[in-house]
């Protein structure tokens, strides 16, 4: 026997008594779904970071005024597209510092393209600071406040972590900023669009016969246009001077109009393998309503895939929004979305020149793969028994 198997036997973990076996037996049998879901999600290593970094991005959105150094009115204009900042340690003498610190910019040009540039002055700096004072804003229309979570104090020397616009705004304020608007308009956009698609696909599983083949032609019509055309279609209606405020509902309106039609469909087929059961029958004869056939008694007997189709669901949204914004047909300036700040990134020379305006990307692609993530893992969860 070798040094490895003597080892291997050792870091084995010893058997189960009779007793032991049969009663993980009867925990697992005697756990309701929602406790098995637990114990299976808690498995899944990326559903699991998945959540974490979701979190992150809607602490980002409740507290935007107060995690960004700066407002996204406050426009820096001797920093126009200035990159993002260097943050240092050792000085040019050579010493240490335990704070980070940047150095203070001025501009010059490019002496071959005669492109203005950025370079450090070394002569200036300023220390990164937590919970510095800053501009005034007012959290959530609630109570003013001007403390911002790092920032240097010194308004000649600002810190841009993630760079600046074409307008001078800290880029990273603008993402954080623009959480707020593509997160709530996804989350608010697919509990609309599952509403409708519960409601139409409910009457049309439950009631059946010509109202089923009514509302099934009126999807297929729906589905059968082109999303990106009829996207386009639907927003161009939208008066180019409505406040920013009704433009957001409009175009939560607009996806979710596009969104309802498969999941009408999934639920659709659902009711109709649900509508003989005994519970259904009962609730008809007792006088249940539909509502309340749908909503009280079908509708918490698939509650844990309505649960994967929202996760799986909002990454789509979100997509339609920056994909309208992107093409300047969806939410316009002053709204700050991911979708608006990746229209400075349209142009080719804009990409070449300044790299850093695709950060907001960067968020949009790690939400939807952290959403898909989360999807999986709910829906692995979802049927615990396998």
């Amino acid at each position: 026997m070798n040094i490895q198997s003597i080892i291997f036997r050792k870091m084995k973990a010893p058997p189960l008594t009779a007793e032991e076996e049969l009663r993980k037996k009867e925990d697992y049998y005697l756990s309701s779904q929602w406790a098995l879901m637990g114990k299976k999600f808690k498995k899944h290593t990326l559903a699991r970071v998945s959540l974490v970094v979701l979190a992150l991005f809607a602490l980002c959105a409740v507290f935007s005024e107060f995690l960004s150094p700066y407002l996204t009115t406050e426009y820096l204009r001797n920093y126009t597209n200035c990159p993002p900042s260097r943050l240092h340690w050792v000085d040019t003498e050579g010493q240490f510092h335990l704070r980070p610190f940047v150095y203070a910019l001025k501009s010059e040009r490019d002496p071959v393209t005669n492109r203005k540039i950025f370079v450090e002055d070394t002569t200036r700096s300023a220390g990164i600071r937590w919970f510095v004072k800053g501009d005034t804003y007012k959290f959530w229309h609630l109570f003013e406040a001007e403390r911002h979570l790092f920032g240097t104090g010194d308004p000649d020397i600002p810190v841009f972590l993630l760079g600046s616009d074409r307008l001078g705004r800290d880029l990273l304020t603008l993402i954080i900023y623009g959480s707020r608007i593509s997160l709530s308009l996804g989350l608010i956009g697919v509990i609309l669009s599952i509403f409708l698609g519960i409601l139409i696909g409910g009457v049309s599983g439950l009631v059946g016969g010509m109202v089923d083949v009514v509302i099934q032609r009126v999807i297929e019509v729906i589905r059968s246009f082109p999303t990106i055309p009829l996207w386009m279609a639907l927003s161009a209606a939208i008066p180019p001077n409505l406040p920013p405020l009704r433009v957001y509902f409009l175009i939560t309106i607009i996806l979710s109009f596009i969104g309802w039609t498969g999941i009408a469909r999934r639920v659709r087929s659902k009711f109709i393998a649900m509508r003989e059961e005994d519970y259904v029958m009962a609730a008809k004869v007792s006088g249940a309503g539909m509502m309340r056939i749908i909503f009280g008694h079908l509708v918490p007997g698939f509650l844990s895939y309505l649960i994967v189709e929202l996760t799986l669901a909002i990454p789509n949204m979100i997509l339609g929004e920056t994909s309208l914004s992107f093409l300047g047909l969806g939410l316009r300036d002053p709204v700050v979305s991911w979708g608006v700040l990746l229209k400075d990134a349209q142009r080719i020379q804009n990409i070449a020149l300044y790299p850093w305006l695709l950060w907001p990307l960067v968020a949009v692609v790690v939400t939807v793969l952290a959403f898909n993530f989360l999807g999986d893992g709910f829906r692995d969860a979802a049927d615990p028994y396998k």
